[in-house]
């Protein structure tokens, strides 16, 4: 009876250290799989470049062409603007989308006519219309237009495809 008792322990055992092992196995594949995930891989992602003949879409409007790369601007805008009841102080981070390397390069190149186009165009902004959503779509959209205007005019090429605000504070 002693034998019987001692293999029913054994077995015990043995099914605890199954189970340990199967749920230490079970953690570091959710631990793999979560770095995996979260970390990405060091080759960059497939590059979603749209091309088509003659450069429009069945609908009219130009396709743009290249892999999507972006230009962080080195510092934040920081400018006061006017408002009805009080001007506020207000700070933007921008980076800027640009379609190939080659546009890429002339963006960095030009770094110090971006960010007086842009701290013109944002300056000129009124306090009272940035408070909401569309505000900020239109100063966004407004300086999209100026930096390609200015763009346009020293490299002859626009260079700039997307105004994108990454931080956003106004007090």
């Amino acid at each position: 009876m002693a034998d019987n008792e001692l293999e029913i322990v054994d077995q015990g055992a043995k099914k605890k250290k199954l189970m340990m092992l199967i749920a230490l196995v079970v953690v570091l594949a959710g631990a793999g799989g979560g770095y995996f995930f979260f970390m990405g891989s060091d080759t960059p992602a497939a590059s979603a470049e749209v091309t088509a003949e003659g450069g429009a879409a069945a609908d009219g409007t130009p396709v743009v062409q290249g892999t999507a790369l972006y230009v962080q601007l080195p510092r934040p805008f920081v400018f006061n603007v006017a408002g009805l009841s009080r001007d506020r102080l207000v700070q933007i981070r921008v980076q800027l989308m640009v379609r190939g390397s080659a546009n890429q390069a002339l963006a960095l190149k030009n770094i110090p006519l971006i960010e007086s186009a842009l701290l013109a165009t944002f300056s000129s902004a009124n306090a009272d219309e940035l408070i909401s959503a569309t505000g900020k779509e239109e100063l966004k959209n407004k300086a999209l237009i100026d930096l390609q205007n200015a763009m346009l005019d020293v490299v002859g090429s626009v260079v700039i495809a997307e105004v994108l605000f990454t931080g956003f504070v106004m007090q």
